[in-house]
């Protein structure tokens, strides 16, 4: 009797966790598809299917200090930057946090290589995502250099 209580309880045990990681499993990674889809759409300097992964009110805050406000702004900048800058763009997300349900915080390295004479730009980004009718979709980006610490 005494075993199959225990058995009971793995399984109980199991089933919990399961129940309670597997939609957050399945959320991360809808978020990082997102991700993956904005960094491709600006690759290809594609504005339509950039627009698309945006809200309406996003805002994006970059590295030299610009602020795009709204989503027009937000596709009309990253598309200049794109044509302007040149390079290849990639975003490894390092970590995913859900704030509530229907937000999300994506914390990842940006890096631009092949930029003129070969240089690497490694930055941090953050993106907040809201979840909406079509699903996740990017709120806000901030772009961040990393600071050169002081002794």
């Amino acid at each position: 009797m005494h075993a199959q209580f225990a058995i009971f309880c793995c399984i109980v045990s199991v089933a919990t966790w399961f129940a309670q990681t597997s939609p957050r499993g399945n959320e991360e990674a809808a978020i990082r598809e997102i991700v993956s889809k904005y960094v491709d759409a600006r690759e290809r300097i594609d504005p339509q299917a950039v627009e698309q992964l945006f809200t309406s009110d996003a805002d994006q805050l970059v590295s030299s200090g610009v602020w795009r406000k709204g989503r027009d702004a937000v596709v009309r900048g990253t598309m200049e930057s794109s044509r302007s800058t040149g390079g290849r763009r990639s975003i490894t997300v390092e970590s995913v946090r859900l704030l509530t349900n229907d937000v999300a915080i994506a914390d990842g390295r940006y890096e631009l290589t092949g930029l003129a004479g070969g240089a690497t730009r490694s930055m941090w980004t953050t993106l907040v995502l809201k979840r909406t009718a079509n699903g996740w979709r990017i709120a806000a980006i901030r772009n961040m250099l990393p600071a050169t610490p002081s002794n």
